[in-house]
């Protein structure tokens, strides 16, 4: 069966995310003050041919852990595991 599993990477709390400090000063210059900060991550969809729905999710686990985030400056979850 085919399982679509979503994961969500995000830099780690403790660590600088330029990105999200780039998009925090434009989202000021644009006139939204009231925003206090910005986190910018990955979404990543994976399509995986699987026995089961956890055995889907141990892939993307794996894929997460060898591949998608890099552990020194990242984490991932994953958010959600669709059969279908």
């Amino acid at each position: 069966m085919i399982y679509t599993v979503h994961i969500k990477v995000m830099p780690l709390k403790n660590l600088l995310d330029p990105q999200g400090k780039a998009v925090l000063a434009g989202l000021h210059n644009l006139g939204l003050a009231n925003v206090e900060d910005v986190r910018v991550g990955k979404h990543i969809t994976l399509q995986v041919d699987a026995e089961s729905e956890e055995a889907a999710k141990a892939v993307a686990e794996e894929a997460g852990k060898k591949l998608l985030a890099n552990a020194v400056m990242e984490k991932f979850e994953i958010e959600e595991v669709v059969a279908g």
